[in-house]
This record gives structure tokens, C-alpha cells and sequence, in this order.
């Protein structure tokens, strides 16, 4: 399996070289492939941020324990989950739905009427609950196309997400902090780069029944 190989390669990766940079091409190619990640009913219940101001990442990387690779990657990739998964945010995508497929809106009253219900019977947190957990599907195709192109990245959760939400103005389009990815190449120096990988063996990891 060719994607075995990229997996292998890929580490969360440390130490960033800061001088060097995704090309336009190698980032619009991994937000093509992070654009058609899965999500319940396709719902989409996120939105991505890709930062590259030098000032703002500077605030950012006081809101995560300082780290550099917050600073030093080519990008930051942050991650958002809607906080109104509402009727009305259901009733938007069936209108794209009805769009895209060129097909009567009435078509597809059962599959909104089964969205809305299960958005209805969930309280709002656990709405954007459900939300966090969407956009964690996105990460990991991130992640995997990334590793695939021969760019690194590194997932993080080690910041303080309401701190996020104010330098980003997150509050105010509906959204709250999930979890980051710094993308671009890893410094030389990256010892993090050179150990072996760990993973639960394959008996103990997978039950088959």
C-alpha cells in the first residue's frame, strides 16, 4: 500500500525550518484534500483558518505555551467548530445540496428533515460537541495528505483555545477553537525526526471478531 511509506515518514514534527515555505501550489493542493474530508451527513461543521501573519501568530504562540512551531512553520492551520448547528444551518447546505446535484429541493426534503431532527434532539453543547469531533476527521486528512506531499505538520491541542477565540475574533463568526496543525518542513536539527516510530502492535491494537 503506497500510503504506508508517507505514514512511516511522518512524525509530529518539533522543530520547524522557518526558511522554508509551502509553495502556493503545495498549499492549495492539501486544502483541496482537506476540503473533501468526511463529515456526519456532510455537514461540514467547522470552519479552517490558514494563518501566515507574522504579528498574529506572534499573539497566537503566547496563547500556546509559547511553542515555535506555532512561529517557524510556513503556516498555521487552525481548525474551528461551528457553535450554530442550528435548522437554519441545515436548510443552507440543502440548498447547496439541491445546487450542486441539479436536483428539486423537494427531493431531498426526508434526508433535511432527518438532519434537523438530529441537530433538535442534541443540547447546544453537545452540538458543538458533535462539531469538535467533525472537525477532527478534517485534521486527520490534513494530516494524511500532508505526509503523502512530503510536507510535515504537527498536531496540537497545547493551547488555550479561549484565548484563540479572542485574538481570532472566533466568538463573533460563530466559532470556537478544536485544535491546530503547523504545517511546512522540518529543521535539520529536529531530533524528534530520527525516532522510531511506536505503535501498539497489530495483535494487541486491532480485535477481530
Amino acid at each position: 500500500m503506497a500510503l504506508i511509506q508517507p505514514l512511516e515518514w511522518r512524525y509530529a514534527t518539533k522543530k520547524f525550518d522557518a526558511s522554508k515555505k509551502l509553495s502556493a501550489g503545495q498549499l492549495e493542493n492539501l486544502l483541496d484534500a482537506v476540503r473533501l474530508a468526511p463529515s456526519s451527513f456532510g455537514l461540514q461543521h467547522y470552519r479552517i483558518l490558514v494563518i501566515e501573519d507574522a504579528g498574529l501568530r506572534e499573539q497566537l504562540k503566547a496563547a500556546a505555551y509559547n511553542q515555535s512551531q506555532i512561529t517557524d512553520a510556513s503556516q498555521l492551520i487552525v481548525f474551528a467548530a461551528e457553535t450554530k448547528i442550528n435548522e437554519a444551518y441545515v436548510e443552507k447546505y440543502v440548498d447547496l445540496l439541491a445546487k450542486e446535484r441539479n436536483t428539486e429541493r423537494a427531493n431531498l426534503e426526508p434526508f433535511e428533515k432527518t438532519m434537523i431532527a438530529t441537530v433538535n434532539h442534541r443540547a447546544e453543547d453537545q452540538r458543538v460537541a458533535w462539531a469538535h469531533k467533525q472537525a477532527y476527521l478534517a485534521l486527520g486528512v490534513l494530516l494524511t495528505a500532508a505526509a503523502e506531499a512530503g510536507i510535515d505538520a504537527c498536531p496540537m491541542e497545547g493551547f488555550e483555545a479561549g484565548k484563540f477565540d479572542e485574538i481570532l475574533g472566533l466568538s463573533e463568526k460563530g466559532l470556537t477553537a478544536t485544535v491546530i496543525a503547523p504545517i511546512g518542513f522540518r529543521a535539520e536539527d529536529d531530533a524528534y525526526a530520527h525516532f522510531a516510530k511506536v505503535r501498539k502492535p497489530k495483535e494487541e491494537l486491532f480485535i477481530r471478531l
